[in-house]
């Protein structure tokens, strides 16, 4: 018997890897393994236990994304790693002094998890400057880093799009300039190869629940000079850059599950970016009036498209009662819908813009998943269309 919110099987197909991923069996048994592990910091036998468990996932993880053990910070999240990471190397280039250091320069399509904080930078007498991108949501006109800057911000990966930015380039034509550079690789790292040193940032975040691990830790990789200057203080913790007890259970976790991934990551890429090809052919030629904002290069599993006359709101919920689960990657403000900015800066039509389906591929998607969305799309996005735009 076939119940409103479920597939003839009962199976429900899972979308939204680009929001998160489910946890992993390696980073479950790491976790359990050590939730009894006690204070890191204690001086006593179980604490040095616990710091021996810290300092191996640091270790491995920093082996894995080409860092020193020592640039490695664990953070509650991606979204704390960005803010000490902006936040933290403007004042540490105010208070450096010379000249440009007021300013903060961002991309149009970052994350708020960066563009917030730049706001929160410019209301505090910070000159903002954003880069735009192009029609394919890519960032091309880097003169703005021709300048000095207190520091400057790029995401490796568009969380909606997929957008593969210029991440090297951004960062090595800041340095010409002196400009500190953070690099936010949340929807990168444990899915596309990521090597801090060779990137050439001065900082990048990473957020363990978009490759599996457990939500509520991440990581910041920190170089020693220059540093973040702390914006949390109170316990001197990592470096003194992010006071607080380490959970030493999730950063095991952590670092678990970004070994698997980054193990697995060739064959992922390749099977993930097959589907998601396969999921794009079969909606345009079952669908008339689609546009596609995912270009290459992109994330193997992203796929943004919009269905014009649609509201994205009604997509997705029509979706979920078919047992499919997606985003419309748009942010939503008091219940009524909009244009996702992401689109909006890439030229996209309002209209357009808010009949958007993100649909994200990760290690849950299968070949039966994408068959049966293919099968059933059609169907939602004609049924969206009759009920209109609000």
């Amino acid at each position: 018997m076939t119940t409103a919110n479920t597939t003839t099987s009962g199976e429900r197909f899972y979308f939204d890897h680009a929001a998160t991923s489910p946890m992993r069996e390696s980073a479950i048994e790491a976790w359990v393994r050590h939730a009894r592990d006690l204070n890191p910091g204690g001086q006593y036998g179980s604490g040095r236990a616990a710091q021996g468990v810290l300092d191996d996932a640091r270790e491995e993880i920093a082996s894995l994304v080409g860092a020193e053990p020592t640039e490695v910070i664990f953070t509650a999240s991606g979204t704390e790693a960005d803010n000490i990471a902006l936040q933290g190397l403007f004042a540490s280039s105010q208070a450096a002094g010379g000249q440009g250091r007021n300013r903060v320069v961002v991309s149009s399509v970052e994350h708020p998890a960066i563009k917030e904080p730049a706001r929160l930078l410019e209301s505090r007498g910070a000159a903002l400057e954003v880069v735009p991108v192009d029609e394919t949501g890519h960032v091309t006109d880097l003169s703005a880093l021709d300048e000095p800057a207190g520091v400057a911000a790029l995401m490796v990966a568009n969380n909606e799009t997929g957008a593969i930015q210029p991440a090297r380039e951004f960062a090595a034509r800041a340095a010409k300039a002196g400009t500190p550079v953070h690099l936010d690789a949340v929807q990168a790292t444990g899915r596309i190869p990521v090597d801090f040193h060779e990137l050439g940032a001065t900082t990048l975040a990473a957020s363990a629940h978009k490759f599996g691990g457990p939500r509520g830790i991440g990581f910041l990789l920190a170089r020693r000079s220059p540093a973040p200057t702390p914006i949390l203080v109170g316990g001197g913790q990592e470096r003194g850059i992010r006071p607080g007890t380490a959970d030493v259970a999730s950063a095991a976790a952590m670092a678990a599950a970004l070994k698997e991934a980054v193990g697995e990551m060739a064959g992922e890429r390749k099977r993930v970016a097959a589907l998601r090809d396969r999921l794009k052919v079969g909606i345009l030629e079952r669908i008339d009036d689609v546009v596609v904002n995912t270009a290459e290069p992109a994330m193997p599993g992203h796929l943004s498209v919009s269905f014009p006359g649609a509201e994205g709101d009604s997509l997705i919920m029509l979706l979920d009662t078919l047992g499919v689960e997606a985003a419309t990657g748009s942010a939503c403000g008091n219940g009524v819908n909009r244009a996702s900015d992401v689109l909006l800066a890439m030229g996209v039509e309002e209209r357009t813009a808010r009949g958007t389906v993100r649909f994200t591929l990760g290690p849950r998607s299968t070949d039966q998943g994408v068959d049966f969305l293919i099968d059933r799309l059609p169907e939602v996005v004609s049924r969206a269309r009759a009920a209109g735009m609000a």
